[in-house]
């Protein structure tokens, strides 16, 4: 209980990964091909059988020293040696959620994909399902370890239903709380995420009460759209802020297709959450689904169980950091549902709360109730993550 009697999570937070991740793990057949950390064209990068996937990175902004540096040279020139140890060491992370007065925390990946989806580009099916377990093995260690404070999210195998069956069931059995998705699987091989073919997932999901968390910018599509987003005579620095911002408007779309595709008709009790891409904008996206759908659509929307809108408050989450909205918070929660925001920090990623998360948002949760705050700030997660 870490802050005037609550009990306070993070819902979304990273890892810096060490280079040794996988190696450390890995079978000795197979040491050479897991994704390690090689120098292409003079930069560290992640290569996994052979073939480059992207740049090795701490991908934090907070130094060792403890203040914030700026995006754009952390992110680029930064080393593992620079940056906070509580990026990437589990006992150190507990020390800074005691320093913050946190509780729990949920943790994502950063630089081998938000939603894992750089671990879906070998062609040996073998290999991709090996370095998904090594993953998830350590995460799940951590977890243990850390007394269900630190929970970082299983990754699934976007890339093969069944194999996603399997895996949520393997981890499910070790005591996952949830499990982290690529929003864009059909970029891997596999159908999109509105194809019926997905039912046995959802379904296992559902009953073992594990919701699937989409990350902003979990996939390969929608990194993509961030890299393009910005028009190239920009300085760097700004094009970092366009792309951050309209990765938010990825995962609006992520939640048009998720309520649109007749999922949480089939699978009632299935929970999701969309991490790290605030409130705001959800009461306009909802009306607006509501809105275009009687328009274009009548003969679908008269198909579904209830409106567009009301899905978001029986199966949908939503994480909140940085936003004001001093005056305007009550409505939006009204909008929302005080029962399906979480609280988040982004530790230690460019746009985090640091280094005073819970003063940052004082203001903003004196504004409502002290039930939604309690709620808000670590209720409903206690909730949805069983803690």
């Amino acid at each position: 209980m870490s802050k005037n009697g609550l009990f306070i999570v993070d819902a979304d937070s990273h890892w810096s990964e060490p280079a040794d991740l996988f190696t450390k793990r890995a079978p000795a057949a197979y040491k050479d091909r897991v994704p390690q950390v090689g120098v292409v064209d003079g930069v560290p990068t992640w290569i996994f059988d052979g073939e480059p996937v992207g740049r090795f990175t701490p991908g934090a902004v907070i130094h060792r020293d403890g203040h914030k540096g700026a995006a754009d040279e952390a992110l680029h020139t930064w080393t593992h040696d620079q940056v906070h140890v509580g990026a990437y060491d589990p006992v150190a992370r507990l020390a800074v959620l005691d320093e913050f007065g946190i509780d729990a925390q949920i943790i994502f990946p950063s630089t081998i994909g938000l939603g894992g989806q750089g671990l879906g580009l070998s062609k040996d099916p073998a290999l991709t399902r090996l370095a998904i377990e090594i993953y998830n093995d350590g995460m799940l260690e951590i977890q243990s370890d850390s007394n269900n404070r630190l929970l970082p999210l299983p990754l699934m195998p976007a890339w093969d239903i069944d194999a996603c069956v399997a895996e949520a069931k393997r981890v499910g059995a070790l005591g996952a709380r949830g499990v982290n998705m690529t929003s864009d699987p059909d970029d891997l091989g596999a159908p999109d995420l509105a194809n019926r073919a997905w039912d046995p997932f959802w379904e296992v999901v559902a009953d073992l009460k594990l919701p699937v968390h989409f990350h902003i910018g979990a996939s390969i599509t929608g990194m993509t759209f961030y890299g393009k987003y910005p028009w190239a005579s920009h300085p760097m620095n700004t094009q970092l802020a366009i792309g951050g911002t309209l990765l938010f408007i990825g995962n609006a779309r992520v939640v048009t297709n998720l309520i649109l595709s007749g999922i949480f008709d089939r699978h009632p009790d299935l929970k999701t959450v969309s991490v790290e891409s605030g409130v705001g904008w959800i009461p306009f996206i909802l009306e607006t689904l509501d809105y275009e759908m009687s328009e274009n659509a009548p003969p679908e929307l008269a198909a579904m169980n209830k409106m567009p809108s009301e899905y978001f408050k029986s199966n949908i989450y939503a994480t909140f950091w940085f936003e004001k909205n001093q005056g305007k918070l009550p409505a939006l929660i009204e909008a929302v549902g005080e029962d399906n925001i979480l609280f988040e920090t982004d530790f230690p990623h460019p746009t985090c709360l640091y280094p005073n998360p819970l003063e940052t948002v004082e203001d903003k949760m004196a504004t409502i109730s002290p039930e939604a705050r309690a709620k808000i700030l670590g209720e409903n997660a206690r909730k949805l993550y069983r803690l």
